[in-house]
């Protein structure tokens, strides 16, 4: 029993080390999609601060998301070593744990997408890319508070698929 534990257990590290890396990298380039013309890499080459803060807020946001999506892989798996993880159950569980932290990826990225484009439109007075552009840290602090915050969200949903499903 102790290394059947030992074994699942390196086994959902080494399926979470591959989803942050995925959903990390897919966040990154998202970004750079809704950056409007940013060059994120050049821009933080350059020293942009500003740039730098929406970057690592676009990863802890994914990482919030990402990590609650791990808890529900390791439910599913959990579950599936207690009616048999070859079972059709077993495997049911384990489908639906790893599709439910895919659907919480693209639903992170999807809502820091949208919550970037509505913030975009509200804030008529102020062009959010543009300042970031020139190292406007206030409007990158601002823009990191909704990315997080869009995460958080997003990641009591997924916590709620989990429970639904799990």
């Amino acid at each position: 029993m102790l290394l059947e534990n030992a074994i699942v257990g390196i086994f959902q590290l080494i399926v979470a080390i591959v989803f942050a890396v995925v959903a990390l990298y897919i966040g990154f380039a998202v970004l750079g999609k809704i950056t409007k013309g940013i060059d994120e890499e050049k821009e933080l080459a350059k020293g942009n601060t500003a740039v730098g803060i929406i970057v690592a807020s676009v990863f802890v946001a994914i990482a919030i998301v990402v990590e609650s999506g791990v808890k529900g892989l390791s439910a599913g798996i959990g579950k599936a070593l207690t009616v048999g993880i070859l079972s059709v159950d077993g495997m049911i569980a384990i489908s639906l744990s790893v599709a439910q932290l895919v659907l919480g990826i693209a639903l992170a990225v999807g809502a820091i997408y949208l919550a970037l484009n509505i913030l975009d439109k509200l804030t008529k007075g102020v062009d959010e890319f543009e300042e970031l552009r020139k190292g406007n840290v206030a409007v990158a602090l601002e823009m990191a508070g909704v990315i997080i915050a869009v995460a958080v969200i997003i990641q009591s949903g997924v916590l709620g698929i989990t429970a639904a499903l799990i």
